[in-house]
């Protein structure tokens, strides 16, 4: 007897000539295995069987037939062996909930011998199928278990939009921003008013992080998430949508207004007067409602198969915004940062199931108990993969890794340092490298959820600790920065 490892099924049905929706389905490890293509799988009508769970020989015809039985009352070896006495090119065994079953063989199946395809399906699937049945309907099913393609180009072009939007971030006040923000602010302080700013509004815009912090991130971020974990609901995702888009909008306004400044000049001068924000930039009011179309219009066809071109822009421009609000003064604090949220990652993904039967992180991003996935990530199709689905990282494996490179950045041009002789660029490379690391773990787990900051926290602040000891910088690197109480904002 052969054994075969267990593979994802597509069940294709039509329900009187008219196709249904296909299912997803699990081959048992037994029986002949499944055509890899569709046009290599046969249509096949399916039939009941009598008894209903097939644990006895089948009085109902099944020739040429796929089978579908219930679950239950005998071993799935033995409604294999009877199906295939019947006649039956086929076996589809209706599970009792939404989870698939492994089937595998009894100790004492040694002389098994089944030749037909065994295939679990879901159980209101599988019921749907049988209802139609019972009343009548003519069903048709296709089996078949298409191949993953070896190479995720989607994942190729998510490492792009992750390891580009940290570029981004880092460089922006370099080449985009710092001439116009500046040029524009000190025009505005030349003429005083009531609502007009001081010399140092933009250093208390900077958020400069602190040790604290760090600590304060991992039980903040711990009980929120299990706040969602235990009490997401829809209205708890719309909250979450809401406060996406908010930040979203702000995000897509300054990046477009620094880059249309930056663009053409004489836009970035122009000011008008508004009660309550005193003067500001008349671009600036202009596209404030293109960003909130634009957020109200994905948060509207949020479930269309084009939402994400929308979720991505909202998303990249939301982190490039915070990595220049946020930032970290030195190696000190990135290690406690980096450091807290590499074990908060590990936990939620890895330890979290042996405390509360699954993982609180996967679960909350997938939005199991709401249907409703939090927002809060960069997503693309795999455009290639018959099976379907997304590629998707969370803001926090771009954010966190990403202080860090926009401080070795902020660090190399400090100290005028080059490129090779700097930190900047073997960061990003580290982060680059730590990201392909990550979709290699996802590979090789068969899909299972990665804690994403496990590869990339060693690759990159691992990478800079290093490469300070070496060239004998880590001292200044791990006290760079430190500045009077109360010189920046801190958090």
């Amino acid at each position: 007897m052969k054994f075969f490892l267990f593979l994802q099924v597509k069940v294709k049905n039509w329900v009187n000539g008219t196709q249904g929706t296909t299912v997803v389905g699990l081959s048992a490890r037994f029986g002949s295995p499944l055509p890899r293509t569709i046009n290599e799988a046969h249509r096949t009508f399916a039939a009941l069987t009598s008894p209903p769970d097939l644990c006895s020989n089948s009085t109902s015809k099944l020739t040429n037939s796929i089978a579908l039985v219930a679950r239950g009352g005998c071993p799935f070896t033995a409604k294999a062996e009877f199906a295939q006495a019947a006649g039956a090119a086929g076996l589809v065994i209706i599970n009792d909930d939404e989870e698939l079953y492994k089937m595998v063989c009894g100790d004492n199946d040694t002389s098994l011998n089944v030749t037909i395809p065994v295939v679990m399906v879901p159980h209101s699937a599988g019921k749907n199928l049988k209802d139609l049945l019972d009343h009548g309907a003519r069903v048709e099913m296709q089996l078949y278990s298409p191949n993953r393609p070896v190479v995720d180009l989607s994942a190729c072009f998510l490492w792009l939009m992750a390891v580009g939007t940290i570029v981004c971030a880092s460089l922006w006040s370099e080449f985009v921003a710092c001439e116009q923000i500046d040029e524009h602010y000190n025009q505005l302080t030349r003429q005083p008013g009531p609502n007009s700013g001081t010399n140092n509004t933009q250093d208390k815009e900077i958020l400069e992080i602190t040790a604290k912090g760090a600590g304060v991130f991992v039980i903040v971020a711990s009980v929120f998430l299990l706040l969602l974990f235990y009490f997401m609901s829809s209205w708890v995702a719309w909250l979450l949508i809401v406060l996406f888009c908010i930040g979203g909008i702000e995000g897509m306004h300054v990046c477009l207004v620094t880059i249309i400044s930056r663009i053409n000049k004489d836009w970035g001068n122009n000011t008008v007067q508004l009660p309550f924000y005193g003067e500001v930039l008349a671009l600036s009011v202009g596209i404030v409602p293109f960003c909130t179309v634009f957020a109200i219009l994905w948060a509207v066809y949020r479930h269309s198969s084009f939402a994400w071109i929308g979720q991505d822009i909202l998303g990249i421009c939301l982190m490039i915004t915070v990595l220049q609000m946020a930032r970290l003064p030195n190696i000190r604090v990135a290690s406690a940062l980096l450091s807290a949220a590499f074990v908060y990652d590990i936990f939620w993904v890895f330890i979290s199931p042996l405390i509360f039967h699954e993982s609180v992180m996967i679960a909350v991003a997938s939005g199991d108990s709401s249907g409703e996935a939090i927002p809060m990530l960069l997503r693309i199709p795999r455009f290639f993969d018959p099976w379907g689905g997304y590629d998707m990282i969370g803001f926090g494996d771009i954010i966190f890794p990403g202080l860090l490179v926009a401080f070795s950045y902020r660090f190399d041009r400090a100290g005028k340092k080059g490129i090779l002789n700097g930190y900047f660029l073997w960061l990003t490379v580290g982060y680059a490298v730590g990201l392909f690391l990550t979709y290699l773990a996802l590979f090789l787990m068969d899909g299972h959820g990665q804690p994403a900051l496990l590869y990339l926290v060693p690759c990159t602040l691992g990478v800079i600790v290093v490469l300070g000891w070496i060239r004998g910088e880590l001292p200044h690197l791990w006290n760079y920065g430190r500045r009077p109480e109360n010189s920046v904002g801190e958090v």
